[in-house]
């Protein structure tokens, strides 16, 4: 069976589900989107998620998460809704190391002042055990994250676009601020090379989380 049978075919068992997941979906975006954009979001970002997910049994929770990420990115690039926290995004190939470490982070660091995803421009079917691993030592649990695919709407959505290795995939917007940090893939590396990088990674996480959080207070002061 091909890739593209077994997804038409996991598609079609949980179509029932998928459909409920729309609806929830249609009510929490009501008067944002029509129900008809939030049902191909969702089977969209079913089909994105199930070309490399490992296990099929988490498909339709990722994809309601998914899903909602998703169209809350479109709704803020379409001015929909008002951008209350500076938004941003962390792109690797994978999606498995770099950018979820990186991610998880600057969620500690900004303490829900930053509004932060990642994605991956060839993303793996899960996360990195070293990664896992070297996370939990420093009390973070990464084992319900996911490798997420890079899509337009998320990237539209973000103030700054940071990528690690994945080259010229990630789409250029005008009005955003785009770095690109050169650290080694953590993939196949030993656990004390991960703990390097995840160090590395840590010390322009607290730089950038301090320049961003300092930039918001003072347009909040001259608003």
């Amino acid at each position: 069976m091909t890739e593209h049978q077994e997804t038409t075919l996991g598609l079609q068992d949980n179509t029932e589900l998928l459909h409920r997941i729309s609806a929830r979906l249609a009510d929490r975006f009501a008067g944002t989107f029509a129900a008809e954009t939030v049902e191909r979001y969702v089977f969209e970002s079913y089909a994105a998620l199930a070309r490399t997910a490992k296990i099929s049994a988490f498909l339709p929770a990722t994809t309601e998460h998914f899903a909602n990420d998703r169209l809350a990115a479109l709704a803020k690039s379409k001015g929909s809704v008002a951008a209350e926290v500076p938004e941003v995004l962390f792109v690797c190939v994978q999606n498995a190391g770099r950018s979820q470490m990186a991610a998880a982070l600057l969620h500690v660091e900004a303490k829900g002042r930053i509004r932060v995803r990642s994605a991956g421009s060839m993303p793996a079917s899960e996360l990195d055990p070293a990664v896992l691993t070297v996370m939990s030592e420093m009390g973070l649990d990464l084992t319900k994250d996911y490798p997420k695919p890079l899509t337009d709407d998320v990237v539209r959505a973000s103030d700054v676009v940071i990528t690690m290795g994945c080259g010229d995939s990630c789409p250029i917007y005008p009005g955003k601020r785009y770095e690109d940090w050169d650290l080694t893939d953590p993939a196949g590396q030993t656990l004390e090379k991960v703990r390097e990088i995840r160090d590395q990674i840590h010390e322009r996480i607290r730089q950038l989380a301090a320049s961003l959080l300092a930039a918001d207070q003072k347009e909040e002061t001259n608003a």
